[in-house]
């Protein structure tokens, strides 16, 4: 089975529009299309920018939103620590390099971001990145 890991951009689009790409990457975890990699910091982080205010008030969500997808990931997905040392990776935004230290960790077959830090990479040791249309092709030809 595929070890993916998802930039946050990903999952906080799936929990705003539940009709997008991204909305239909996370149901393909969920049907257990692929396994799902994930750490701490990456938690942390999709905690965090669904709690801002701009996106709370903006689109309305709610605590049992948020805190349900946090259990989903803490129940369901692979939590790595994300220790690898990833350290200067992604110069232009160092926060990125959490998804490559959780990637390293799980020896993940790739790594999925609407970034262009990331997706600038194309690859990081061995571990490719794709765009969120490259991974539903992907899927879809699986």
């Amino acid at each position: 089975m595929l070890k993916v890991v998802l930039d946050t951009n990903i999952f906080v689009s799936s929990v705003l529009s539940k009709t997008g790409r991204c909305a239909t990457l996370i149901e393909a975890w969920h049907t257990g299309r692929y396994l799902l990699v994930t750490s701490p910091a990456i938690t942390f982080e999709i905690k965090r920018v669904l709690e801002s205010d701009g996106i709370r008030k903006k689109y309305h969500l709610v605590g049992n939103q948020i805190e349900n997808l946090i259990l989903l990931l803490e129940k369901y997905a692979l939590v790595v620590p994300g220790i690898s040392d990833t350290k200067g990776a992604v110069a232009e935004d160092p926060t990125d390099e959490m998804f490559l230290s959780a990637a390293l960790d799980a020896k993940a077959d790739l790594i999925v971001s609407g970034g262009h830090h990331l997706l600038n990479l194309r690859e990081y040791r061995g571990i490719p990145v794709l765009t969120v249309e490259q991974f539903t092709e992907l899927l879809e030809n699986r």
